[in-house]
């Protein structure tokens, strides 16, 4: 049981490493994280 909950933490462990890595060379392999520039109008009416 301890070789399994080792196993499991230690793929959590290398997920965790692995997003943080993406999120930091990610832009420079071509990922584009910024979002969409857009307007948004929304017309809002208060019950007074």
């Amino acid at each position: 049981m301890w070789r399994l909950i080792k196993l499991v933490l230690i793929l959590v462990v290398l997920a965790a490493l692995s997003f943080v890595a993406y999120a930091y060379f990610g832009p420079l392999l071509g990922a584009d994280f910024s979002p969409p520039k857009e307007t948004v109008t929304v017309p809002v009416e208060l019950d007074l």
